[in-house]
């Protein structure tokens, strides 16, 4: 049976006359998660899970046509029965399960298999299709554990602190800066930028509590935040605020840092691989637990990932998208980080 086609506006759902994540404006957009890349300007009317709503409002626009679901509520459009499933990746993201006369196919979106202290846990789903990303879909990509994040982060800040240095954490606004808050929390006082600020309000709004911060404006002053925590977006390295604070020293958080080189290409003094996205290893796991007669690969190693994966019997196709996550720096992250 075929539930849904790959389109020049993204992936579209015959039966239900509806989008997945598309790339340009439709008319009834179903949206995995709040990131730019996913969640796009334009579409008449979206539907998200319940964490994400306050976020695409905010990320969007206040007035929007939009309605959420709880995880595996389900919501019939069309004949088609819609539901979310936790994904792992940020706060509000989902899992996307469509089921059509007794078929089923499920978008992942972006996720990650292994728990963090912040996002709901990834569930896999049994399904005929399912169609993955593969952001990290090579085997030197391999995560460490949250609790060893956690212990060298805060290893780094207490370093830090014992030299005089102020810590700076360079990470997106959206889910990394929330986790590495919660990976970093009774350390310190936390000082944000007005781009992690304003969503941090707007995911409080779903009743989501997170770590205390404060928000840290253009003219700081540099004794408060001596020897403190700071946490920018990554557009706003080498910026006139970050050559600004005091001693400062530097980290980018993303998974890319799991490689050394990245670390000296962008000189900042430290990388944690910290990563939203599933590893090597989540990723086989996650389309295993599927049980899917076919698997559609979609951004990031693609194309490696899915000749890996009907090499071990499991069919799989490359799918080329239009959009996909950098980690590290994207156009909506330099918009909101020079805001």
């Amino acid at each position: 049976m075929k539930l849904v086609k790959f389109t020049k506006k993204g992936i579209y759902c015959i039966p239900g006359k509806f989008y997945l994540d598309p790339w340009f404006p439709v008319d009834y957009a179903i949206i995995s998660h709040g990131h730019a890349d996913h969640a796009r300007w334009g579409n008449k009317h979206y539907l998200c899970h319940n964490d994400s709503k306050a976020i695409l409002k905010h990320r969007i626009g206040q007035n929007i046509s939009i309605e959420s679901l709880a995880y595996n509520e389900p919501k019939n459009i069309n004949g088609v029965q819609v539901s979310f499933f936790p994904a792992g990746h940020i706060i509000g993201s989902a899992q996307i399960r469509l089921a059509y006369k007794g078929f089923v196919v499920v978008f992942s979106g972006d996720y990650k298999t292994q728990p963090d202290f912040i996002t709901t846990p990834f569930e896999p789903i049994k399904c005929h299709q399912f169609i993955t990303e593969s952001t990290f879909g090579l085997p030197i990509y391999k995560w460490k554990s949250e609790v060893d994040l956690q212990t060298e982060l805060q290893n780094w800040i207490l370093q830090n602190q014992q030299n005089n240095r102020t810590s700076v954490f360079l990470g997106y606004s959206l889910g990394k800066a929330q986790r590495i808050m919660k990976l970093i929390e009774n350390i310190d006082k936390i000082y944000v930028h007005s781009a992690i600020h304003n969503l941090n309000n707007a995911i409080s709004n779903s009743g989501i509590q997170l770590p205390e911060s404060t928000l840290i404006t253009s003219d700081f002053n540099k004794k408060d935040i001596q020897n403190k925590i700071v946490i920018l977006p990554p557009a706003l390295l080498g910026s006139k605020m970050l050559k600004k604070i005091p001693n400062a020293a530097t980290a980018i958080c993303s998974g890319w840092m799991h490689i050394r080189g990245n670390r000296r290409w962008k000189g900042v003094d430290a990388g944690f691989a910290v990563s939203d996205h599933a590893d090597w290893d989540g990723l086989l796991d996650a389309v295993k637990a599927t049980e899917a007669e076919k698997v559609y690969v979609t951004h990031g190693s693609q194309s490696v990932f899915a000749k890996y994966l009907n090499e071990i019997g499991i069919e799989a196709q490359e799918l080329k998208t239009k959009f996909g996550e950098d980690e590290l720096v994207n156009a909506d992250e330099q918009k909101k980080a020079n805001a």
